[in-house]
């Protein structure tokens, strides 16, 4: 049996899910007449306390769709250098929207801090010769830097800032929910300090395929044209929307399951000679470490694990990422350590 933890993106939905579907309240979602979509979209703007939400076939067009309904082309969108958005998404916003990215350094926790978009930010905004900022991007929890959350006094502040510059923020919360379980908080919380928030359906929650985005009601609108134009419009979408509403009432709260057997990972992997892991830095359920045994290159080392029926991966800077999930229990945590034990003997 293979371990799987590239990523939680590997998760299956659970036979509840596949087995939920009642044709009968099926309908065409371009006419807004599917029913789970619309139970799904009345939903996750519940949640978050917001007016409206709209469904997606994936997190990257619904990060995108907010990107493109609250900036004009030739604006910029500052973002962080070790955002999702600006490393995995393809430049979508400079080619489909016309839009600008402003990289600026991201912290070891994922904060973006408020000296970096003040620089950004052009002291005159009259000047022809400069594009003007029209949305701060941040990211919750964060990925490349291990699953770091962003805590909420930080984002009263951001939400402060962004409010005296007058530009709104778009959380890309691919995995909020494992924020809130690890904080303790409803969702709500969290996204009460940004004006749109992208999350996924099929990373810890286990649907096998979509993404929400919610705001208010006129960004949801925006965002619904900008989605057809972009191809997300879909017709029958309650066979994913209807996974999705099981997912979000039935695999929030086990989240934390995986958040322990990421915490039990980091600690088994510290005890390991030639093994390098930061247990303090695990918040959730992502698990980065080191590999510092010179017997063995970064890339040597997961072909062995492969070998070794455990697929990791690395994720730049010389470090390996492990990430946890509902397909993953405590006996799994075990196997793998014992397996990278046997690596490095």
């Amino acid at each position: 049996m293979v371990i799987e933890l590239r990523s939680d993106t590997f998760t299956l939905p659970t036979k509840e899910m596949l087995e939920a579907v009642n044709p009968n309240y099926l309908g065409d979602d371009i006419y807004g007449e599917d029913s789970y979509v619309l139970e799904l979209e009345r939903k996750a703007a519940e949640i978050f306390d917001k007016e409206a939400s709209i469904l997606f076939p994936s997190g990257t067009m619904a990060n995108l769709t907010a990107i493109m309904a609250h900036s004009p082309r030739g604006s910029k969108v500052i973002v962080g250098n070790e955002s999702d958005i600006y490393i995995y998404e393809a430049g979508g916003a400079s080619v489909c929207g016309g839009i600008i990215y402003e990289p600026i350094n991201t912290q070891e926790d994922g904060r973006l801090l408020v000296q970096d978009i003040e620089r950004a930010i052009p002291l005159n905004k009259e000047d022809p010769q400069f594009s003007l900022p029209s949305l701060i991007c941040i990211e919750n929890p964060h990925n490349r830097m291990g699953g770091r959350i962003l805590p909420l006094s930080y984002l009263k502040e951001m939400s402060e800032y962004a409010r005296s510059k007058e530009l709104p923020i778009h959380m890309d919360g691919a995995r909020i929910f494992n924020a809130s379980q690890a904080l303790n908080v409803e969702p709500r919380v969290i996204s009460e300090h940004v004006d749109s928030l992208q999350f996924c359906l099929s990373k810890g929650l286990s649907a096998p395929i979509g993404s929400m985005l919610v705001g208010n009601k006129d960004f949801i609108l925006k965002a619904r044209r900008i989605r057809k134009m972009l191809g997300g419009g879909m017709r029958q979408a309650g066979i994913i929307a209807r996974p999705g509403i099981v997912a979000l009432n039935n695999m929030v709260s086990r989240l934390k399951k995986d958040h322990e057997n990421a915490e039990k990972f980091g600690i088994g992997l510290s005890k390991i000679p030639g093994i390098e892991c930061n247990v303090e830095k695990i918040e959730t359920n992502i698990v980065f470490f080191r590999v510092i045994d010179e017997r063995y290159s970064l890339i040597e080392f997961i072909k062995l694990a492969k070998y070794n029926n455990l697929n990791i991966d690395e994720l730049g800077y010389g470090r390996i990422r492990a990430v946890t999930h509902s397909g993953i229990d405590s006996e799994d945590i075990e196997q793998a350590l014992t397996i990278i034990k046997k690596i490095m003997k």
